[in-house]
């Protein structure tokens, strides 16, 4: 009895001192952390009072500091994007050709050709910093957002240099052929390349089976409702008569493709997550500052490249080529680099995420969104595309499709990936050009 007597005369007194202690012991252990912590009475775990920052997403600071900005940007999130970080001085670089030797249009597109990546992975890495910073939802889609804007990007400035009935500078094709394009490398060139780098270290990788079934599934819908208006055309081609004629055919064409834009718009396998939640982050402002830098820089070198691809294109490079095989490259090249380090990290589903989680993106959104932009430009620009490139897109789809079925990866799946995608650019690049040889044009 006098154990229990004991035992219920403290009680009450430890309910009452409960929440002091439990306070100074929130508060000591705040300060003993080595992470920052939630503290709602701190203002830089709040962004504009609004909301809290995520502890993923907390730098430990507040305001702009130059130094420590430049040094964190240029780190990055891994190894790879901190070696694209070297290429900076090409941004300048290619700035001041456009200006000061015009008539060296090789040297201009080449220039602001690699310019573009630097830019593109700074753009990465800004908004996946802001993204930290943001509740999940919006985080999630403000890092998906601005990662479709080097595309975006690219796909506005070549419809609005677009010349109807000028050759030279008919860069439909371009953009048909680099919407189907970006798919193919983020399929076939991403996906390959983060199964062969992930299996050089371990037997095979495990994904979960929701990324497979979903991406799989969301990827042949996205797929099938993008080809239909090349699948009309090509089905009616033959049948054309006085009645129905050629150029009826196109209108048709262009009128689905529009229709069809209208209506279609792993943590815990992490083996350097100790290191990246001790890695220094930006703050909210200085992420906003990124941002604008790399849409600066991602927009100048846009025009610019743009401005020099007729060029290209007469000294025999087809437009199909470049549509094909070097926009998207230099378009996805930021993201493909942190896809492939995920998968050296063993975070193959975050992986996967950076390679199909794009493809979707630009067949439901990028590809429409350019449709109902040319329409609002009177640019006709539609989604009829080229049989050869219809054919790859479809295999490339129903392969990848197979090899996530088993929810397992290795190194000779990527390897077959990257084979198949060399050769897609071996035949594109002796692929006519649109002025010699077309199946989607009258």
């Amino acid at each position: 009895m006098g154990s229990i007597r004991s035992y219920t005369s403290q009680e009450p007194r430890q309910r009452v001192r409960g929440p002091e202690s439990q306070a100074d012991e929130e508060k000591r252990s705040t300060q003993n952390a080595i992470l920052p912590t939630h503290e709602k009475h701190h203002p830089s775990r709040y962004v504009l009072g609004l909301f809290r920052v995520d502890s993923a997403g907390e730098s430990g600071r507040t305001g702009i500091h130059p130094i420590h900005f430049f040094k964190v940007c240029f780190k990055s999130v891994c190894t790879m994007s901190m070696i694209v970080n070297i290429l900076w001085p090409f941004v300048p670089a290619a700035i001041v050709m456009h200006f000061a030797r015009p008539d060296l249009h090789v040297w201009v597109f080449t220039l602001n050709y690699i310019a573009m990546v630097p830019s593109a992975n700074l753009l990465g890495f800004a908004g996946g910093e802001l993204a930290k910073k943001l509740p999940k939802m919006l985080g999630i889609l403000v890092e998906t957002t601005l990662s479709a804007v080097v595309e975006l990007v690219l796909f506005m400035v070549l419809l609005h240099n677009h010349r109807v009935g000028d050759h030279e500078a008919d860069f439909i094709p371009v953009i048909q052929a680099a919407i189907l394009g970006s798919i193919l490398a983020n399929l076939l060139l991403c996906l390959g390349t983060c199964f062969f780098v992930g299996g050089l270290r371990r037997n095979e990788q495990v994904f979960h089976e929701a990324v497979s079934e979903v991406g799989s599934g969301l990827l042949l819908v996205a797929g099938f409702g993008l080809l239909i208006p090349s699948a009309f055309f090509s089905a009616l081609k033959g049948a054309i008569n006085h009645e129905f004629t050629l150029p009826m055919l196109n209108d048709y064409a262009l009128t689905i493709s529009r229709a069809t834009a209208i209506f279609e718009k792993d943590e815990v396998h992490d083996e350097d997550r100790h290191e990246e939640a001790m890695r220094a982050k930006l703050t909210f402002a200085e992420c906003l500052v990124a941002i604008c830098i790399a849409l600066a820089c991602v927009c100048m070198s846009a025009v610019f490249l743009v401005q020099e691809i007729k060029y290209i294109v007469a000294r025999g490079v087809s437009d199909n080529f470049m549509g094909l095989i070097l926009v998207p490259l230099v378009e996805k090249a930021a993201e493909h680099l942190i896809a492939v380090d995920e998968a050296w990290d063993n975070q193959i589903n975050f992986a996967l995420f950076h390679c199909l989680g794009p493809s979707i993106q630009t067949a439901l959104l990028n590809a429409p969104l350019a449709v109902i932009v040319g329409w609002g430009l009177d640019k006709p620009m539609s989604l009829n595309f080229e049989i050869f490139m219809v054919v790859l897109i479809v295999l490339s789809i129903l392969v990848v499709g197979n090899f996530l079925r088993d929810g397992k990866s290795n190194y000779l799946e990527g390897t077959l990936c990257v084979l198949v995608y060399m050769i897609i650019a071996v035949s594109t690049w002796y692929y006519p050009g649109v002025e010699i040889a077309a199946t989607n044009q009258a």
